[in-house]
């Protein structure tokens, strides 16, 4: 598959992508379970692989939800980039450091459109990682 130059960050896209990506981050901070599930394809091929864990498709990503605790920290992220590569595809990447620790985290969010309009798009695949790391 290749891509228009034209296709690629068209700034539609982009603020779409933006505003679902910073609805997710509120209500994930907010421990908001059903947004959260919202968010995602409800497919059994959706993946996240999470800290210390991995939920292979949705059924497994609703239970981990449901019985994952609201968190006790804040975050606070660095460097959001989103890549859009045509009207329908996305990803969204940030690095963020929580309260709580002195890890360093990132975390990349697959996003695709699967229905026409702004609450059509829905993570299909999400990676979310914390390392010790000086690159700050």
């Amino acid at each position: 598959m290749s891509w228009a130059p034209q296709s690629i960050d068209r700034p539609d896209v982009l603020a779409e992508v933006r505003a679902v990506f910073e609805a997710y981050e509120r209500a994930l901070m907010a421990n908001d379970v059903a947004a959260l599930n919202g968010f995602f394809w409800q497919d059994p091929r959706t993946t996240r692989y999470g800290i210390a864990d991995r939920q292979l498709g949705i059924a497994e990503l609703v239970a981990f939800r449901a019985a994952t605790p609201a968190p006790d920290f804040t975050r606070t992220l660095h460097r959001p980039r989103i890549l859009a590569l045509g009207p329908d595809l996305a990803v969204a990447q940030v690095e963020f450091r929580r309260s709580d620790t002195t890890l360093h985290g990132f975390q990349t969010q697959t996003w695709a459109r699967m229905a026409s309009g702004p609450e059509g798009w829905k993570i299909v695949a999400a990676h979310v990682s914390m390392i010790p790391f000086a690159g700050g």
